[in-house]
């Protein structure tokens, strides 16, 4: 019997899944100025993963006017309800919030910078093009390159590469690397990282419970019999998962030296 595609594709890119789930960069975040670190340099990664998703919606479903039905009514439903979950989810208090909003939320909770990717947001907001808000946010190299490729992906037009960059460079892979940020934070950091915490644990359940299943079944969809669209799409999620570990490798880098290291 054939290998399922999904199968096959996620043992292709298990060595590197796995490189990113043992990534030093989890067990070297010894303080809060660690975290900090750590958070001005993620929340990049988290604001351009709603361009990944947005990306989808903007292909698979009908974002025009006049409305016209767009594709297919399952996969219409696959990505709206995830839209649904990540750009108006719930915060702790239970007030509707997108997962950007509520990293930059809990950013300021423990003393993060949130200018740099406020000055991003400004710029884009002011008609810059992607080049010019990130040299306006002074985002590290690692974080440049980060975003740049996402938005290669998002501009190449192929909505089965983007949906394979999305599920497997992203959903897939965030709860086992999100586990290992969460460890003991509450314990360590009584009442500075509760909305931090709160953010990883809603992703570890969504994106495993929900959000993964939801995209590998979109994925599957897109790519058909297709055995191009596969290949294409391994390449991609692949290129993703390297980029990820080129962002770790730079926080790592730009974390404080350890006093009388």
């Amino acid at each position: 019997m054939p290998q399922d595609p999904i199968a096959a594709l996620q043992a292709r890119l298990a060595p590197a899944r796995q490189q990113l789930v043992d990534h030093s960069v989890y067990q070297s975040l010894h303080t809060l100025d660690d975290l900090r670190v750590f958070m001005q340099h993620h929340v990049f990664a988290v604001w351009d993963f709603m361009s990944l998703l947005k990306a989808l919606q903007r292909e698979l479903t009908c974002v025009t006017l006049p409305w016209v039905p767009k594709g297919s009514p399952r996969t219409r439903r696959l990505i709206n309800e995830i839209v649904l979950e990540e750009e108006t989810d719930v915060d702790p208090e239970g007030r509707p919030t997108s997962h950007f909003e509520l990293y930059l939320r809990a950013m300021q909770e423990c003393g993060a910078d949130v200018a740099p990717v406020q000055r991003l947001l400004d710029a884009l907001a002011q008609g810059q093009d992607l080049e010019a808000a990130l040299e306006a946010a002074d985002a590290p190299a690692s974080v440049r390159t980060f975003v740049r490729q996402t938005f290669d992906v998002v501009g190449g037009g192929q909505p089965h590469a983007v949906a394979a960059a999305f599920t497997f460079g992203r959903e897939d892979v965030i709860p086992d690397m999100f586990r290992h940020l969460v460890g003991d934070l509450r314990q360590r950091f009584p009442g500075q990282l509760d909305t931090f915490t709160y953010y990883l644990d809603r992703h570890i359940e969504l994106d495993e419970e929900a959000h993964a299943p939801l995209a590998q079944q979109m994925v599957r969809k897109l790519c058909q019999d297709d055995a191009h669209k596969w290949q294409q799409a391994a390449d991609v999620a692949a290129r993703c998962m390297q980029a990820r570990v080129a962002l770790w490798d730079g926080i790592r880098g730009a974390l404080p030296v350890p006093a009388g290291a």
